[in-house]
């Protein structure tokens, strides 16, 4: 996990607290203007490079395949699961259930998705390197969730990928809610007859 290694800690953004996805990068917390400054401004790298290069973190991934994506670049599965796709135009498009796509749009970590806003996908542009490494955040929460599912040891897993990743409790608590709940007991009282 070369680029999800450097993750860090909270910044202040805008006059108030967002959890940094990645250390020294500020989350954009999507206006108007930034997606006028997302039209002018790119890097001169490709956005080709950018996406080989999340299709070499994403496929270093336990148990993840790359397939070719029916609507042009490559589709991220984890067994048949999608967990995510990247367009050839530098479009990240990532599957959650609402509660968590919530919490990503509230958080400025992602937009709407720009074909099905009112879905749980949402969209994020990768520009530059800054936006590589926050791809591969929001990547690595749609693979959680389906990790933790067949995970020996999820909550621990959880704990492990929380620190990593650096979620806030809030969406820490959303990721908890794909632990395995425990098998119930069978009751060792007799049953009258």
């Amino acid at each position: 996990m070369v680029y999800l290694q450097g993750l860090g800690p909270r910044l202040e953004h805008q006059h108030r607290d967002v959890e940094a996805p990645h250390a020294g990068i500020q989350p954009e917390v999507e206006s108007d203007g930034h997606r006028d400054a997302s039209k002018k401004v790119r890097e001169p790298r490709s956005e080709m490079k950018f996406s080989a290069e999340i299709e070499r973190e994403i496929l270093s991934w336990p148990g993840v395949s790359a397939h070719s994506h029916r609507f042009g670049g490559r589709e991220f599965r984890f067994r048949a699961a999608e967990i995510g796709h990247v367009h050839t135009g530098g479009n990240v498009d990532i599957p959650f259930p609402r509660s968590v796509r919530d919490a990503l749009l509230a958080a400025g970590h992602a937009e709407e998705h720009h074909w099905v806003p009112n879905s749980g996908w949402i969209t994020f542009r990768v520009r530059g390197e800054n936006d590589l490494m926050h791809a591969l955040w929001l990547m690595r929460l749609s693979y959680l969730r389906y990790l933790l599912k067949t995970a020996a040891e999820p909550a621990a897993l959880l704990e492990r990928e929380s620190e990593q990743l650096h979620l806030s409790p809030r969406f820490k608590s959303l990721l908890e809610a794909f632990l395995p709940k425990p098998a119930k007991q069978a009751s060792t009282q007799a049953v009258p007859v």
